[in-house]
């Protein structure tokens, strides 16, 4: 059966040929710019358009940009590059908004429409639902020949978002170092400016599924399963680390010199770690996120404020509680200097500089920080499956500290479980960490045992 078109807050997500095509893009570009001239009260409006790498980016953005345009907004085409650098370069060049053509971690054949304001992070729920009302109803303004809006490319991406990058770390510490690196960029956006960065830094770099042609060489979503040639290209070439970026170059994930993956969550943790040893400052980060960053936070006396799982929710209380450092634990690192929103870039950058600083290999940071064990799952599940797995789970774990901020976090004495329903995909996640001990397994097996039986 064909799946439904997903639109949440951050814009849409499909199947191309099947649920998202060009005429459903155009539709969403003229929602988009009819929103924005409601809104913004200016004569002239102008939107940035950036794309990953997959074959159905030039249909989907020659799209949305006709439908920006039939409704009198100006267009600039900033290329293949990482969602982050679109968020960038919109400020650059004050635009009203952005959009990102990116399915993200998806597979190949999925894409999808990511919307950016003006500052450059995801709409608020407000802003998301107008915008979906309007593309609903197709209630567009559409403007006449001599108002319709004009596109403009511009391809400094790269070099206006590594200016940034780079004055947030120090090349003079890192250079020296000679740090060897392999670089999994899964044939996507992110290889490019991340091949021009490790350079600039003085690495010495093995790139691998590096063309950059959308046809990804392994599921692209950034875990262990499917980073087993980069393990072994770290253990092969000798690297001191070795980095995997997803399509749009958003996350980033580490695997150590030994050539084993850590895990997405050491990603947030590394960066805060050595944040907080120079600034210090709350951290924010989601509720599915692992309590090592509220360790590291308290050894450098800071606080971390916990919100639902969303990098617009982490974004906003990042800005309103001027936070230092935050992110999820996806391995997407948020630094406001460079922007509010994830950026593996910054990523490397600030754990290249943490291994030069502290003269550490990954494998003797990694020991540093206490130890907990996570569980990650995905399945299926209708919204209807998922309110019958979260009404059960409660009658199940009575004593727990119950928080609905965000499906259902329940926190124990010695960890948590968290359940929620994805926000671009019709699926459902169990996200759990414990401290090893008998006690943690009972709870698992419970929460298991209820989705089997809900969902069999």
């Amino acid at each position: 059966m064909a799946q439904d078109l997903i639109i949440s807050i951050s814009g849409m997500r499909g199947i191309v040929g099947e649920n998202l095509n060009a005429l459903t893009a155009a539709n969403y570009g003229c929602a988009l710019g009819t929103f924005l001239k409601s809104s913004k009260g200016k004569k002239k409006l102008s939107v940035a358009i950036g794309t990953d790498t997959r074959p159905s980016r030039d249909m989907l953005k020659s799209a949305i940009a006709a439908g920006l345009c039939s409704v009198g907004v100006d267009v600039t085409d900033v290329g293949i590059v990482t969602t982050p650098t679109v968020g960038v370069m919109l400020r650059h060049l004050e635009c009203d908004g952005g959009v990102v053509i990116t399915a993200s971690h998806n597979p190949v054949e999925y894409n999808g429409i990511k919307l950016l304001t003006s500052k450059g992070i995801a709409p608020p729920v407000g802003m998301a639902e107008k915008i979906k009302t309007i593309f609903s109803k197709g209630d567009f303004s559409f403007v006449s020949s001599r108002e319709c809006g004009k596109i403009a490319i511009n391809t400094g991406g790269d070099s206006v978002h590594l200016k940034r990058v780079l004055s947030c770390a120090s090349k003079n510490l890192i250079a020296p170092k000679r740090f060897k690196v392999v670089l999994d960029s899964i044939n996507g956006a992110g290889g490019r400016p991340a091949k021009k960065l490790l350079s600039i830094l003085g690495c010495q770099f093995t790139a691998i599924n590096d063309p950059p042609t959308g046809i990804f060489a392994h599921n692209p979503e950034p875990l262990a399963e499917n980073l087993e040639q980069l393990c072994d290209a770290v253990k092969k070439t000798r690297a001191d680390i070795g980095f995997a970026q997803d399509p749009d170059g958003d996350r980033l994930a580490i695997v150590d010199e030994k050539g084993r993956y850590i895990g997405e969550e050491y990603t947030l943790a590394l960066a805060a770690k050595y944040i907080l040893t120079h600034k210090k400052g709350p951290v924010a980060t989601n509720l599915s996120s692992s309590r090592m960053i509220d360790d590291i936070a308290q050894e450098a006396g800071c606080e971390v404020i916990r919100t639902p799982v969303g990098e617009v929710n982490v974004a906003q209380a990042m800005i309103k509680n001027n936070c230092v450092i935050g992110g999820e634990g996806n391995g997407g690192v948020i630094d406001l200097r460079i922007g509010p929103i994830r950026d593996s870039l910054i990523g490397m950058a600030i754990i290249l500089q943490l291994c030069a600083e502290t003269g550490k290999k990954i494998s003797q940071l990694v020991e540093e920080i206490p130890a907990y064990e996570m569980t990650k799952q995905k399945f299926t599940a209708n919204k209807k499956q998922a309110d019958k797995i979260i009404a059960q789970a409660k009658k199940t774990f009575k004593k727990a500290k119950v928080d609905e901020s965000d499906g259902c976090r329940f926190d124990f004495a010695g960890g948590w479980i968290h359940l929620r329903a994805s926000n671009t995909e019709p699926v459902m996640r169990l996200i759990a960490e414990f401290k090893e001990d008998a006690k943690s397994q009972t709870n698992l097996d419970k929460i298991t045992a209820i989705i089997e039986k809900i969902t069999d």
